[in-house]
């Protein structure tokens, strides 16, 4: 059985993450880092950074996976979305709105 993370109980691994992206803020300081916890086992990431502009979304995809595939197992296994946006792409983004907005999970 899963156990539930309570609202009080640090997130150990949403915070593993946190640091982990420092690194990418430490070079990119406009970027807009946002890390949610979607249900127990279900972390969100989202970047919106001025400096995607004109990069292919697979080097995007790149860059950061750069920084999180060193993390461990148990942690890059809770990432089920990595959404990095230009300031301009947000307005048109599916994904982004259910970023905002997410579907409750029965989990």
């Amino acid at each position: 059985m899963a156990k539930r993370i309570s609202k009080r109980r640090v997130d150990v691994v949403r915070n593993t993450i946190l640091s982990a992206l420092r690194a990418y803020k430490n070079s990119h300081p406009s970027a807009d880092i946002k890390v949610q916890r979607q249900n127990n086992v279900s972390l969100r990431i989202r970047i919106i950074d001025k400096d995607f502009k004109g990069m292919d979304l697979v080097d995007r995809d790149t860059a950061l996976w750069k920084i999180l595939e060193p993390l461990p197992d148990e942690v890059v296994s809770q990432i089920t979305m990595l959404l990095l946006l230009t300031p301009q792409e947000t307005k048109r983004s599916f994904a982004n709105l259910e970023f905002d907005h997410p579907i409750r999970s029965r989990l």
